[in-house]
């Protein structure tokens, strides 16, 4: 993916027995492991947790705010299309939903009161009492499914959100004149060195983990955007800051702050939650000194930051550069780099997967002269299966949800759908 570029069509983007369940307890705390449950469907909140332990892995898929807009503004309909997709996501073998909660800061659920209301939320005109989020939750529960809460931090507008769709009475048209929120290449972002902008992401994700039965929360790959040279951004609360860090590490310093904060915020709220996030997929991107300004090295060197992390690798085993050598970002290479990262540091934090079933039977450009995605049809289980292999991936997301159903991608689908389920 891209810097600050989105990632579908135009945007790119069983029940355990008690007996097995002590067992489980017993062997994780007798080797100090963490317990992660899986979710049971006559359990609806507590007894649900978002990563797995042992032999179980999480399989997610991201619902995002796309899907949200697709969804019917009807709340019967409403609800028996959110049944429909649950059932859809367990009959493929997945056992998590990452679904948008804050994708422009705003608010997909009733409860939700930090930002305002998102005008994405599709039954807010024919129900307004509706709280469309606690039924996606409940339905999602109802059918063995763990929920994440998925948030996009620092993003105000863009891909389907303008300034002129935030209300005019809301906080944010004010923080544009305090510098609480920043105007960068014609997009609104939130500030992030503004402790103020912290606290309230903070707010907002303890509000949802509190108000909400959900399993985790998880950030996407939007922090800093790109910012060429002579691109002033935050530059003048650099300066104001007095610290003698390099404006890179000054930034890398404002991010690791709020994940901290973010991370024990959600323990707080709920021991059981987990808090993960899901990057660019190459450690040298996360490393720059022009964009996301993510210090991976110090969250996969702690517990105190991320409890899982799942590098987006969106790219297929034969990716090649512009001049026809194996890419950086190829799948083997890339994901190689994570585990070496994560045996170097001899890392507490799960390492999961993102893998790009939107790309699958399109003719995204690979380096290839004709694209791998369009010559093979089993590019994401062999993608699982590679994973699995290396006895270090904990799991997997799949993006998205709104290309389960695209004609051209079913024998993609039916490949990955057998991997999950062992049919």
């Amino acid at each position: 993916m891209g810097i600050w570029l989105p990632r579908k069509n135009s945007y790119r983007p069983g029940i355990h027995r008690l007996g097995i369940i002590l067992m489980c307890i017993f062997m994780c705390l007798f080797t100090g492991m963490k317990v992660w449950a899986e979710p049971s469907a006559d359990t609806p909140s507590s007894g649900t947790t978002a990563l797995l332990s042992g032999s179980d892995e999480l399989r997610g898929v991201w619902f995002s705010y796309l899907d949200w807009m697709e969804m019917p503004t009807d709340k019967k309909q409403f609800q028996e299309r959110t049944d429909q997709i649950m059932e859809d996501i367990r009959s493929k073998g997945l056992n998590a939903i990452f679904c948008h909660v804050h994708s422009h800061s705003d608010s997909y659920g009733k409860k939700q009161h930090t930002f305002p209301q998102s005008n994405l939320v599709p039954t807010a005109k024919k129900a307004p009492d509706f709280d469309p989020l606690s039924y996606m939750i409940d339905s999602a529960h109802a059918h063995g499914i763990a929920f994440h809460a998925w948030l996009n931090p620092y993003r105000v507008t863009g891909y389907a959100k303008e300034w002129e769709d935030v209300p005019a009475d809301s906080f944010l048209k004010t923080w544009v004149n305090n510098g609480n929120i920043l105007l960068h290449d014609g997009e609104y972002y939130l500030n992030p060195s503004r402790k103020e902008v912290q606290d309230m992401l903070v707010r907002a994700v303890k509000e949802v983990v509190t108000e909400y039965p959900v399993d985790g929360v998880q950030f996407d790959d939007y922090f800093y955007p790109l910012i060429s040279n002579g691109q002033t951004f935050d530059l003048a609360d650099y300066e104001a800051s007095g610290l003698s860090k390099s404006l890179s590490d000054w930034r890398r310093d404002n991010v690791s702050a709020l994940i901290r904060s973010v991370h024990e915020a959600v323990h707080e709220a709920n021991p059981k939650a987990v808090f993960g996030v899901s990057p660019v997929p190459l450690l040298s991107s996360l490393r720059s000194d022009k964009a996301y300004f993510v210090d991976i090295d110090l969250w996969m060197n702690s517990d105190k930051y991320v409890d899982y992390i799942m590098p987006q690798i969106y790219h297929g085993f034969e990716a090649k550069t512009g001049k026809g050598v194996s890419a950086p970002d190829a799948y083997v290479t890339c994901l190689s780099d994570w585990i070496k990262l994560k045996d170097k540091l001899k890392s507490p934090v799960k390492l999961c997967i993102g893998l790009a079933l939107y790309k699958c039977n399109t003719d995204t450009w690979d380096g290839n002269q004709t694209p791998e995605w369009l010559r093979y049809s089993d590019i994401i289980s062999r993608e699982i299966k590679y994973a699995r292999d290396t006895g270090a991936v904990s799991g997997f997301g799949i993006f998205a949800y709104q290309n389960f159903d695209d004609e051209e991608k079913q024998a993609e689908v039916n490949n990955m759908k057998n991997m999950f389920t062992g049919n």
